[in-house]
């Protein structure tokens, strides 16, 4: 286990956030439907082997339980029909050639440029670009830099993958690039998480969706041109788990039999994808995240009732709701824990960043607030901030 020092300063803030929503979505029913649909063809297919007891038949889904199961209603995705095709139960995203914008990049600039009109700065007024995400399409050449190139911004880029809790690690990265005499640093977090999603695994398929959303930090020094928001504490906390894992990657081609073509291979990489054991993963993350949000906010000298709203990773809801009831001591309303994972569903790192950008505008000055992500690794980020002058 590895426990990162609070930062009590001041000194860095929030000047705006944006976000990118794609323009397609899937409601519970409509995924079921297709889900169903290809439950109903591999029985009938694998009949003989299913009534010889070499196969198991697979189990239909309702869109009645996902809900029960996660508070997911619908989620947004940057391509509906390849989802939805029981033939292929994937995004369709065409490959774009070296000189085109990669679609991770693409998003990521929406969200970018949503945020820097929010705080009405141009390119010329940042230094940095961090690319925090779950999944990179790619391991080099970074993502940050190519969003960074689009952006027309100087400076340097890089990218961050701790899962779930990249947002809050990529906030702590940021402040500390800009203790150490960056003006400004762009965070983004483009998140394609259907894109490593097995949509014919029925404890799975629902999960995730897609999105893209950034945050802009500078000094404290000087006026913010629109709202801020002082960065009163960060904290990381990672530990070691499989219980969620992702194993695709570039080492996954050097798996094949010796000498069979890759178009031979029937499906090889699905049982590299998202994977969780979710029973586990609710009962040691809980403790976990609520744990290190308690502590937190007590050594940075915070009562939990003084903190008038939690924007928590969107994963599952009984889990933000039992985090915060261990935090409070009480039940939380709506209001004080926000929920977007609804109509989102699971985002990854963006989830508490887009529950932060919807939910923040009725705060007064000196309201206080807590941003924190967690998930795989395990991985936790806690943000404490407060509503600046």
């Amino acid at each position: 286990m590895s426990e990162q020092p609070t930062h009590t300063q001041s000194d860095v803030r929030i000047v705006a956030t944006g976000l990118y929503t794609p323009p397609q979505s899937i409601s519970n029913d409509e995924l079921v439907t297709a889900f169903n649909a290809y439950v109903d063809k591999y029985n009938v297919e694998n009949a003989a082997d299913i009534d010889a007891g070499r196969l198991q038949p697979l189990q239909p889904s309702s869109a009645e339980f996902i809900e029960k199961a996660s508070g997911i209603k619908s989620r947004y995705v940057v391509d509906k029909q390849g989802i939805l095709d029981i033939n292929r139960m994937a995004p369709r995203i065409d490959a774009r050639t070296d000189e085109e914008l990669s679609v991770l990049a693409e998003i990521a600039v929406h969200a970018a440029r949503d945020a820097m009109r929010a705080a009405d700065l141009g390119p010329g007024d940042i230094d940095g670009v961090i690319c925090a995400a779950s999944n990179m399409q790619r391991g080099y050449p970074a993502m940050a830099v190519e969003i960074q190139d689009a952006l027309a911004i100087d400076g340097f880029g890089f990218d961050v993958n701790v899962a779930c809790a990249s947002a809050a690690f990529g906030i702590q990265t940021g402040a500390g690039l800009i203790r150490s005499g960056a003006r400004r640093i762009l965070m983004v977090n483009p998140e394609i998480c259907t894109a490593h999603l097995n949509f014919r695994d029925r404890d799975s398929h629902f999960i995730f969706g897609d999105v893209a959303t950034a945050v802009i930090l500078e000094r404290s020094d000087g006026a913010p041109k629109g709202e801020a928001w002082d960065i009163l504490g960060t904290r990381l906390l990672t530990k070691f788990s499989n219980h969620i894992r992702n194993n695709f990657g570039f080492m996954n081609h050097c798996e094949r039999e010796t000498g069979a073509p890759a178009d031979q291979q029937s499906d090889p990489f699905t049982d590299k994808l998202f994977m969780q054991e979710g029973r586990k993963v609710f009962k040691e993350v809980v403790p976990m995240v609520s744990e290190l949000i308690s502590t937190h906010l007590r050594d940075v000298g915070v009562a939990p009732d003084n903190v008038k709203r939690f924007w928590l990773h969107q994963a599952n809801l009984a889990m933000n709701e039992f985090i915060a009831r261990k935090v409070l001591g009480r039940n939380a309303s709506i209001d004080e824990a926000p929920v977007v994972l609804d109509a989102y569903a699971n985002t990854s790192s963006a989830g508490s960043i887009i529950a932060f950008h919807k939910h923040n505008a009725d705060f007064d000055i000196g309201d206080i607030g807590v941003i924190c992500g967690f998930g795989a690794g395990y991985s936790v980020g806690s943000v404490i901030i407060r509503k600046a002058a």
